[in-house]
């Protein structure tokens, strides 16, 4: 058996991790980590006050997108020598698209048309008969459509040194936000 040239070696191990990328939710890691869209960010605006982000795939829920900001809100605190930080804005934003996926059973679609298989419609239209109805080639029904989310949540902070101010319901202990959620997000893989 002959062995695959390097190149093409690389390009097919590269082609599964994408696939295996695309496969999962994203991981708690800094935006644009190894070629992925989604993770953290943020931005310093004054010595004590970020704007912090993060967007998952569609395979990412609202609450891990939320859980994600939340730590490394708190990550960035300790960080710069601050013990609590308060949302001042935050807001989840959420994506919705609709992919429609032709049926492939279809036998209008199905490059193995024959008007003798399958089901075969047609309808009378400017004098002839047409093998399409009146949605086009697919029909009206012969989509699959399913509904794609993504979350993208975001807060501009504050940081605070000493006891977090009490009775503040967006007040947060930074260390106490990163034992509780820390382990609750997934790494990237090794």
């Amino acid at each position: 058996m002959k062995a695959l040239p390097m190149k093409t070696l690389a390009m097919t191990v590269a082609a599964g991790l994408a696939l295996a990328a695309c496969a999962t939710a994203t991981p708690y890691q800094p935006a644009g980590f190894n070629g992925q869209r989604g993770g953290y960010a943020e931005q310093r605006l004054e010595n004590d006050r970020f704007r912090v982000s993060f967007s998952g795939n569609s395979l990412t829920s609202r609450e891990q997108v939320e859980q994600s900001l939340l730590l490394r809100s708190a990550e960035l605190t300790v960080e710069s020598g601050y013990d609590w930080f308060s949302t001042v804005n935050r807001a989840t934003d959420r994506d919705t698209r609709f992919v429609g996926t032709p049926d492939p059973f279809y036998s209008g679609y199905n490059r193995f048309y024959s008007p003798y298989w399958g089901p075969s419609w047609r309808y009378y239209r400017g004098g002839f008969w047409s093998p399409w109805d009146r949605y086009g080639p697919w029909g009206a029904n012969d989509f699959d459509v399913r509904q794609v989310d993504r979350f993208e949540a975001n807060a501009e902070i504050v940081l605070g040194r000493g006891p977090k101010p009490a009775g503040d319901p967006n007040a947060f202990d930074a260390r106490e936000v990163i034992q509780n959620l820390g382990p609750q997000v997934t790494r990237p893989a090794a």
